[in-house]
């Protein structure tokens, strides 16, 4: 076998170690305060602290980004990195290798590298053998195995006659701050549940219950996550624990602004006693829990690809790349996400189209058929009613990503330089592309260079669904509908253009908002009934007659956009009537501003077991 030793560079450059050790530091750091942050959700949560909760997952998006600058800005400083030969990036990146051997976070620790260094050079100088297109280092059965180390998960050995008293065990064994309302009225019904789920089950050798060392800290929950292990069944849960009702008496805390529009106000904020709200069971249940369009959860792991393997094996239809996204490492699921598409684009043979839909007006969406995502590209103009600018869409965007997205506003993965294989793109394509997007398309050769895109989940348009759907369908759809746009209005969301051809349903039959062009915060809108006209002529007049602020929204005239279908409208007009009153987004707004914080749970209400939530 013949060696090339281009690919093994002799370490002859003391610089190249010096480079690398810098390098891991400026992760370190980055990991230190990210675990920091996240630890930090506990005393949060037992605090009721919702708004300081919130501020920290907008935060902790922000580290990443300003840690690989400081880090980049250091190797520039002291080594100018930007300027050094293709040998000694080779050598640093075997030098980072080997630091990398014991580490607890090796993956992420490689995409920090990459990030890192595609920032210091410009992608006509870096090459693959720079980088880490492929990870380097292993990340199976990684631990901490210092001796106080806390394991990535624990299990638990019950017997049929001692399940319960295990249930609460574990429950304790978290150690929360807060007492609970009810703790063993709780665990009987967890209890109650896990032997309805189970059903008349025997007793394996193996039975166990394994769960994960941390809660899973989102917004106004805690959730508990393990699996239940009996003989070769496996049986996913998760336990949420919320803030019950304060007892009567009780002073409400305050908290101080916590900034991001009105969202962050201050007000009363309940520290009631805890309450285990249900208990979900099986892999449908907690794909909904860890659903892409909810938020990310704050965890505190030290070895965070162990915590991925676990959830992998509660739910092995979810993409690695979407856990690690849920829990909060979004540049790594970035970084598999990308390593997934390639390994797609190699592995199949047709062509990048334009996305089957009403095309928008502001961004032109393509996809490919056999690959379930979608490719969204600002474009250069828009033409009116449309006053926007890309600096504007990119801020809405942002907002998404850094707001509780309660179930109903998909998530987004954000590329820049993305290389497409340019035969693989159908002509007409290409000539949208050049036409609409010229100032972010590079045609570079065999291969098409988009400077900028957008990646989402791909779903059915609602406008598509409706077209073809039974009656019955149409009506769960509408009530999904409407039940989409007040999960957003709950978390301080006006969706701006509410037309079906802007939302999507999801496998589960949910309906979920992915147009964000026209987002504000509901706190920032003046919501107003038509006013009576004053005299006939008025009355008679097909223009607006009355004045209209730059923020001023009229519910009232929703109606004639999207209840043209008299089937359509007499569904939404039986569930959702409320939506065309001012009154309804009003009151919403009134009870934000007044520092409510409305907590959108991912499991329906029939199955809580008490109606305690605050």
């Amino acid at each position: 076998m013949k060696t090339d030793a281009a690919m093994f560079p002799r370490l002859t450059d003391p610089r190249a170690a010096e480079i690398a050790q810098a390098m891991l530091e400026g992760f370190n750091r980055h990991y230190r305060l990210f675990r920091e942050t996240s630890r930090a959700a506990k005393a949060r949560f037992e605090a009721a602290d919702w708004h300081g909760q919130q501020r920290a997952q907008r935060e902790r998006i922000e580290y990443y980004d300003m840690r690989v600058v400081e880090a980049a800005e250091r190797l520039t400083r002291d080594f100018d990195a930007a300027h050094l030969p293709a040998e000694v990036w080779q050598q640093m990146k075997l030098h980072y290798i080997g630091l990398l051997i014991n580490h607890h976070q090796p993956e992420l620790a490689e995409t920090f590298f990459n990030s890192v260094s595609t920032r210091l050079l410009h992608r006509s100088y870096f090459r693959n053998d720079f980088l880490f297109v492929r990870p380097a280092v292993s990340t199976e059965y990684i631990e901490n195995d210092e001796p106080a180390a806390t394991p990535t998960y624990r299990a638990y050995y019950p017997t049929r006659e001692t399940l319960r008293a295990t249930i609460e065990r574990i429950v304790n064994n978290f150690q929360l701050a807060c007492p609970f309302e009810d703790l063993p009225r709780d665990v009987d019904s967890v209890h109650a549940a896990l032997l309805r789920e189970l059903g008349d089950f025997r007793l394996r050798t193996n039975f166990q219950i394994q769960v994960l060392s941390s809660l899973f800290y989102r917004n106004k929950g805690a959730y508990l996550v393990g699996k239940i292990i009996n003989g070769f069944v496996e049986t996913p849960f998760a336990l949420p624990i919320i803030h019950g009702e304060p007892p009567p008496g009780r002073p409400m805390a305050a908290h101080p602004p916590s900034g991001g529009g009105a969202e962050g106000a201050s007000g009363p904020t309940s520290t009631g006693p805890l309450v285990i709200d249900t208990a979900l069971f099986g892999e449908d249940d907690l794909l909904l829990v860890f659903s892409f369009a909810r938020a990310y959860f704050m965890v505190d792991m030290e070895v965070p690809s162990a915590y991925v393997t676990f959830l992998r094996s509660l739910m092995p239809r979810k993409p690695r790349s979407e856990l690690y996204n849920a829990l909060g490492l979004q540049k790594q699921g970035k970084n598999i996400f990308y390593r997934d598409f390639l390994y797609h684009l190699r592995h199949s043979s047709d062509s990048f189209r334009i996305a089957p839909g009403i095309k928008g007006m502001v961004m032109l969406v393509f996809d490919l058929p056999s690959y379930p995502y979608v490719f969204k590209v600002i474009k250069d103009f828009y033409p009116p009613p449309k006053d926007t600018s890309r600096e504007q869409v990119m801020g809405k965007y942002l907002l998404v990503k850094t707001h509780d997205r309660v179930g109903r506003m998909a998530d987004t993965l954000e590329y820049t330089n993305v290389a497409f294989p340019r035969a693989r793109f159908e002509p007409e394509l290409v000539e949208e592309l050049k036409t609409y997007c010229a100032s972010v398309v590079e045609d570079d050769g065999d291969m098409l260079v988009i400077k900028h895109v957008y990646i989402e989940r791909r779903m059915i348009p609602l406008n598509i669904f409706l077209a073809d759907a039974t009656s019955e369908q149409v009506e769960r759809a509408v009530i999904e509908y409407g039940h989409a746009i007040k999960d957003l209005v709950a978390a301080n969301i006006f969706p701006g253009d509410m037309l079906w051809k802007n939302f999507g349903i999801t496998r589960h039959g949910k309906v979920v908002f992915y147009d964000y062009d026209e987002i504000e915060y509901l706190t920032d809108c003046n919501f107003r009934r038509v006013p009576e006209p004053r005299n006939e002529e008025e009355e008679m007049s097909g223009e607006i007659w009355y004045h209209v602020g730059p923020k001023d929204v009229f519910p009232e005239t929703f109606g004639p956009f999207l209840l043209g279908d008299p089937g359509i409208r007499e569904v939404f007009m039986k569930h959702h009537a409320d939506l065309l009153d001012a009154s309804f987004w009003q009151g919403h707004k009134e009870r934000i501003l007044a520092g409510h914080v409305h907590d959108v749970f991912p499991y329906d209400e029939a199955k809580r077991f008490t109606t305690h939530a605050a």
